[in-house]
């Protein structure tokens, strides 16, 4: 897969998160951490597993032990606190994937999930999972705006492709 790929993927993520996490910081007070029918409870913890993830995986692509025995923080972080580690992680992707060469993004990288089992996946099949993890869930985020109730921001990688300045590379 070429690099220039990987690097729109993950252009198109920070983009969307930065469109999310501007829209959740503009909410009424207290509506990102209201209960919701939703998997991990509200809004915050739901972005918060996003970065777990993210966390974890990168702790694969660095060959390193992670720590986590769950998805999720046990305590909530801040929203500020978590924006600023959410842009810290993806100016690390990008920077790594920058980094790769096309052997080492079809490098295969063996690891344990952390429900239990191994995993097998190449270095750029885990950066097209941290990016398609993060869509996923903010399509949950999205949903849980409609329960404020708020319009959620256009994330839609057409959106992205059109609205944001695009490299020619």
């Amino acid at each position: 897969m070429p690099s220039n790929y990987l690097q729109r993927m993950l252009r198109y993520r920070a983009w969307a998160d930065r469109l999310t996490y501007e829209a959740v910081a503009a909410l009424p007070e207290g509506a990102a951490t209201a209960p919701r029918a939703t998997i991990f409870g509200n809004m915050l913890r739901t972005l918060t597993h996003t970065w777990v993830i993210d966390d974890i995986f990168q702790a694969h692509l660095q060959g390193r032990p992670h720590g986590y025995t769950s998805r999720n923080t046990p305590e909530p972080l801040a929203f500020e606190e978590l924006w600023r580690r959410q842009q810290l992680m993806n100016a690390w992707y990008q920077d790594y994937a920058a980094g790769l060469t096309p052997e080492q993004a079809a490098e295969v990288v063996s690891f344990q999930f952390v429900g239990g089992g191994e995993g097998r996946m190449s270095r750029e099949d885990i950066i097209l999972h941290v990016v398609n993890h993060a869509t996923y869930h903010r399509g949950f985020v999205a949903d849980m705006f409609y329960q404020v109730p708020a319009r959620p921001p256009a994330t839609d990688l057409p959106v992205f492709l059109r609205d944001a300045p695009q490299d020619a590379s």
